[in-house]
């Protein structure tokens, strides 16, 4: 399993337009916020302290939930190839067993993902303290870390599972490009939650990816959140904390971190059991 993760390692950076390609919803992101979004978002907030680091770790946290989910279906699209070029059925025949092959896709989606994940939690305390906010204190760059590895999980096996549903390279070039468009909407990173319509709302709360952004929001904003509401009404805090995707509520009901993790930790056992059954379909054929 070992050297087939490092084939399919080998596979993804080498081709640099498909690193890109995967990293492209982050560039988007980045970009409109840095050119665009994040002075649109900090004088709408400039009765509140801090309110530009406020956002500025709004929009990383959002960034660092989403990086693993782009960059393990750019990594799994060489599961895609291998089965339009039938070249799984050359592996299938080697001295290797299927389970270690699906392993080998798994184990390089997630090393890509965790790798991509990290840097780009390093750029975003160099842009965050170059833009004259506070470095993460240890214990939060600690939860962090163990976040991403988490995150990175999910959408890893999220991903195995979407991925296992093309048989086509062109069709899975479509899928990528969709979901790398509509990323930054369903997870309420190109806009606060609380500017979408109720229905969508909704949809950005019950998808698994938003429930880690909303996790590094509060570990990365906590900071910023103290100096922001220092002296501002409770009610009011709480209402920003909602519109901003920071707590999500169903009703009357506020969603705890707690539950979220049980959200992704639900998704990571789901999505591995979905994308082994649809392989395991795939391979018989």
């Amino acid at each position: 399993m070992i050297a087939f993760t490092k084939r399919n390692l080998k596979i993804y950076f080498r081709d640099k337009s498909n690193v890109m390609f995967s990293l492209l919803a982050v560039f988007i992101i980045i970009g409109l916020y840095v050119l665009f979004l994040g002075d649109v978002w900090t004088k709408n907030l400039r009765d509140f302290a801090g309110a530009r680091e406020l956002m500025d770790n709004w929009v990383m946290a959002g960034v660092l939930a989403v990086t693993s989910f782009t960059t393990t279906m750019g990594m799994l699209g060489s599961m895609v190839k291998d089965r339009e070029l039938r070249m799984n059925m050359d592996f299938y025949i080697a001295p290797i067993s299927r389970t270690a092959l699906t392993g080998g896709y798994i184990a390089g989606a997630y090393i890509v993902g965790l790798l991509m994940t990290l840097l780009a939690f390093v750029a975003a305390e160099i842009y965050i303290v170059v833009n004259g906010g506070a470095l993460l204190a240890a214990e939060q760059i600690v939860k962090v870390l163990a976040m991403i590895l988490l995150t990175t999980l999910m959408n890893t096996t999220f991903m195995v599972f979407i991925v296992s549903l093309f048989k086509s390279q062109s069709a899975f070039s479509v899928a990528s490009t969709v979901f790398g468009t509509l990323i930054g909407f369903v997870t309420g990173i190109y806009l606060p939650i609380g500017m979408y319509p109720e229905a969508v709302q909704w949809m950005i709360k019950i998808f698994p990816v938003s429930h880690a952004a909303a996790i590094f929001r509060n570990l990365m904003m906590e900071k910023p959140m103290k100096t922001a509401f220092e002296g501002v009404p409770e009610e009011v805090a709480a209402s920003l904390k909602t519109e901003l995707g920071i707590r999500y509520e169903f009703g009357s009901h506020v969603v705890t971190q707690t539950e979220s993790l049980l959200v992704i930790a639900g998704c990571i056992v789901l999505f591995f059991i979905l994308g082994r059954l649809c392989a395991s379909k795939k391979n018989v054929k």
